[in-house]
């Protein structure tokens, strides 16, 4: 890939800079997605609908939907240089980077006329309903049911490590339609309505002081057959389209601008005086070194949406070596500041903040684990796991 700005992309990059310093920091604020008060949403939804009327909220959709029929390229230069302001753009980071291209790739041209522009202006915000109690890093195992009754179907379960559900207004979710079939097969993805009759959701307090996880209950959802994306039974393809647009966010960089990084860790050791500590300068070392290898990754993902191509496997490797990262910054930044990290009230007690995140990072969006074996199966070529589940109807597997 080629680092450099063509003379189009500096100009188009001037242009970017020159309209998010003009409109960005009216809406900056300090508040995370980790707590979201109804002032920061509101602020999400100003945002998004700002970049939507100056036609900068998806540069690369048709004008139908809202965009200009930009380049890929154009896209990611809008989205480095929003990255250096503290907008409240994460609310939308589930809809607009793993929704939205599922709903373009699977979803019936009526759901695109009714969602993708709404979505797009920040109307509305999305959640994903995927991970289960007993179907975590196996998705697939996941006993959410659907029964089709008439031009309806009948949801029955529970969802849990959604983020955003206590906000959202729509949801993605995947449901067991076939018990006969075995486990990859027989499941059916959907659209639901989170405000519908018999969805209960309640949030998850984390070890940081956040909630933007919840568990999801599903009683008795009436969703119509309209809701259906792809086909039924057919469900795990617009999952797997879903989960590849999901690691490609978070590996190429989707936690959003409030996220440390190696720059922040060397201000503040320089600040604490130990920027000369050569223990402390082997880890920055360490530290900036995964940084730039991560970068690197980041670009291979960026080429291949430069070219039109589907996200592969190498958004898994980017997300592994991210949350790698998360921990080691973690671990650096409490080091650096001492006790006062753990212990302190003031500023050295935010640094924690990093270190307590990162096990989310491990699991979201594909645990290690599962990520180590698509690498090693479809980047190395190594044979696949065994599966004794394989070829097996889902009612008849083990749980």
């Amino acid at each position: 890939m080629d680092f450099n700005d063509t003379p189009a992309d500096a100009a188009w990059r001037e242009e970017c800079r020159g309209w998010l310093a003009d409109h960005a920091p009216a809406v900056a604020t300090d508040r995370t997605i980790e707590a979201p008060d109804r002032g920061y949403l509101e602020r999400a939804r100003q945002w998004q609908a700002t970049k939507f009327d100056a036609g900068f909220a998806r540069i690369t959709w048709e004008p139908e939907f809202g965009g200009r029929n930009g380049t890929s390229m154009q896209q990611i230069i809008f989205n480095q240089e929003e990255a250096k302001f503290r907008v409240p753009s994460d609310v939308f980071v589930i809809g607009l980077g793993m929704i939205a291209p599922t709903l373009r790739a699977c979803g019936t041209d009526a759901q695109q006329r009714r969602y993708l522009t709404r979505l797009l202006r920040g109307d509305d915000i999305w959640c994903q309903l995927f991970s289960e109690p007993g179907a975590g890093s196996d998705v697939a195992s996941l006993a959410t049911t659907a029964v089709r009754d008439g031009d309806e179907w009948v949801i029955n379960g529970q969802k849990v490590w959604t983020s955003g559900a206590q906000y959202s207004d729509f949801g993605e979710i995947i449901c067991r339609t076939n018990p006969e079939a075995e486990k990859h097969k027989g499941i059916t993805a959907f659209i639901v309505d989170m405000h519908a009759p018999g969805i209960t959701i309640k949030p998850l307090k984390q070890m940081n002081g956040g909630a933007s996880f919840n568990e999801v209950f599903f009683d008795d959802v009436r969703v119509p057959h309209d809701n259906v994306i792809g086909d039924v039974n057919e469900g795990w393809s617009v999952a797997i389209t879903t989960l590849m647009n999901e690691r490609v966010a978070i590996g190429s960089g989707g936690g959003g601008p409030g996220r440390a990084s190696v720059g922040d860790l060397i201000d503040l050791a320089k600040r604490k005086g130990v920027a000369g500590d050569p223990l402390v300068r082997q880890q920055l070392a360490d530290l900036y070194a995964r940084s730039r290898i991560s970068r690197f990754l980041g670009m291979r993902t960026l080429t291949a949406a430069a070219q039109g191509r589907v996200p592969g496997p190498e958004g898994s490797i980017g997300k592994l070596l991210g949350a790698q990262i998360s921990t080691l910054l973690g671990e650096t930044a409490l080091q650096i500041v001492g006790a006062g990290g753990s212990a302190g009230n003031g500023d050295d007690f935010r640094w924690n903040q990093p270190l307590l995140g990162a096990p989310a990072s491990h699991i979201a969006g594909g645990s290690d684990e599962v990520l180590k074996n698509v690498i090693g199966e479809r980047v190395l070529g190594l044979p696949g796991e065994p599966r004794a589940d394989k070829g097996v109807a889902w009612k008849d597997v083990r749980r």
